[in-house]
């Protein structure tokens, strides 16, 4: 840790609720820190920082904000009029968005830094737990909840590994170009499709931020990007590496892939080494491809093949990424982040590859009015995939309604007719009806419910719901 960070013993999080926010409070708790924060609304998340000591209030209130604090953190997403930013601002505080802070924490240790518009969240998961499994050890600042040790953030202790250095392993994100904060020894992109265009404008001036990413990499260090992104020859590296899930042009690539009762064995070459036999215990072809990079890397790090094959199959995946809630003959549910139509693409074709036989039913939340309006197209023709599909309104977060913009939206763009538009209750009724008298099919069901808003409050109690019928 370095000396900045160590003179800081009282920190306080404006927008504490975030997966983000989350892991740097943690951070800071680990480090010995008194830390508090607001949020606009209690959450499990907020539940679970309360119960580690962290104190958590959910009203704009300068009476209940500490005034000895050495830092204050924000997000992007706190509006400029909030009561408790404007106190700290006007009062001289020291203040920081969580960008910054990242900055801070991991200017002086290795960086594993991993970005991309989909797939970052599993594969900086999977890298971390590879680390930290094997004995190498690193601080992990994680975008999801680790199933394996239900938290988003672990410190290194003790600093162990070849090198005795401080090693993290952060998630790089895009959004509000926050990645171009942070400085990787190792750097791996995993996507760079279209998203954030709120704030970028064009496709094109996304891609180069990426690219501006690529060039924040330390001398002498690993780029690992996926084979065949666009603009591939402007990611400059002396260290440049590609992987992929089967494409053998690839410096690395899965072969040889079998699917197990939801899960997955595969070889992997990197350059002409293989390593044979490896073990997934996750659902989705995405999936051993995230894989695939987070081996590479752990073999770059020189960690033992063995136990990287281990890791690889003990790691239970990650929180709302295609996550098993109901895994039965009758029916299967997942659970899945997919806000992007990119990843719902790999999440409907991943569980219609898994369970062929099954009818795919899909309840997706749209997520924010200016991704479905850049969007739509995509969104539409990718739902079309599953065999019925069920709209729930925009989740907003930030933004405020565009005129036109609404669900309904994508809904005219599907060409597939098997397709509904439902607020919350009436999808809690409509599975009562539809799973109260049965399966539909044969060969039983999978039930999908996808999206990056508070469609995640629904889960339990869809899956209450469902046990009632298939007991």
């Amino acid at each position: 840790m370095n000396d900045e960070i160590e003179k800081i013993k009282t920190v306080y999080f404006i927008g504490i609720g975030g997966i983000g926010m989350s892991a740097l409070a943690r951070f800071f708790r680990s480090a010995g820190a008194q830390v508090s924060g607001y949020d606009r609304a209690e959450t499990s998340l907020t539940r679970e920082l309360q119960d580690e000591g962290i104190s958590v209030h959910y009203d704009e209130n300068i009476e209940l904000i500490p005034k000895n604090a050495d830092l204050i953190v924000y997000t992007p997403a706190i509006p400029p009029d909030h009561l408790e930013l404007i106190f700290y601002q006007q009062n001289g505080y020291r203040l920081a968005k969580r960008s910054d802070v990242l900055q801070m924490i991991t200017e002086s240790s290795f960086n594993i830094c991993i970005a991309g518009t989909h797939g970052k969240t599993t594969t900086t998961t999977m890298i971390a737990h590879v680390l930290r499994d094997s004995g190498y050890g690193c601080n992990a600042f994680l975008g999801g909840i680790s199933v394996n040790y239900g938290t988003n953030f672990w410190p290194q202790v003790p600093i162990a590994g070849p090198t005795d250095r401080s090693v993290c392993v952060v998630e790089a994100d895009e959004y509000d170009r926050s990645f171009l904060k942070l400085s990787p020894d190792v750097a791996v992109v995993t996507a760079m499709d279209p998203d954030h265009l709120d704030i970028y404008g064009t496709a094109g001036a996304m891609e180069q931020a990426f690219i501006d990413f690529t060039a924040k990499l330390r001398s002498g260090g690993l780029l690992l990007s996926k084979f065949g992104l666009a603009r591939t020859t402007d990611l400059k590296a002396a260290n440049h590496l590609t992987y992929s899930l089967q494409n053998e042009s690839a410096d690395a690539y899965a072969e040889n892939i079998t699917m197990q009762n939801g899960s997955y064995q595969f070889d992997v070459m990197i350059g002409d080494r293989k390593m044979e036999k490896l073990l997934l215990h996750m659902g989705g072809m995405h999936n051993v491809e995230n894989a695939v990079a987070a081996i590479t890397v752990a073999s770059s790090l020189e960690i033992e093949n063995e136990k990287i094959k281990a890791a690889i199959e003990s790691f239970a995946g990650v929180k709302r990424r295609f996550e098993y809630i109901i895994k039965s003959q009758r029916i299967v549910f997942i659970d899945d982040y997919a806000h992007h139509p990119e990843e719902l693409r790999a999440l409907i074709h991943g569980a219609k590859t898994l369970f062929s036989k099954k009818k795919c039913t899909i309840i997706f939340q749209p997520h924010l009015y200016t991704r479905t309006r850049d969007l739509a197209d995509g969104f539409a023709e990718v739902l079309d995939l599953a065999d019925e599909i069920i709209l729930l309104p925009i989740y907003p977060a930030r933004e405020l309604p565009i005129d036109g913009i609404s669900s309904k939206l994508i809904m005219r763009k599907m060409k597939n007719e098997n397709k509904k538009m439902m607020t919350r209750d009436e999808l809690m009724k409509w599975i009562s009806s539809n799973y109260a008298v049965g399966m539909n099919t044969e060969f039983g069901e999978v039930l999908i419910t996808a999206g990056a808003g508070d469609i995640d409050v629904m889960v339990e109690p869809i899956k209450k719901l469902l046990e009632k019928y298939i007991t």
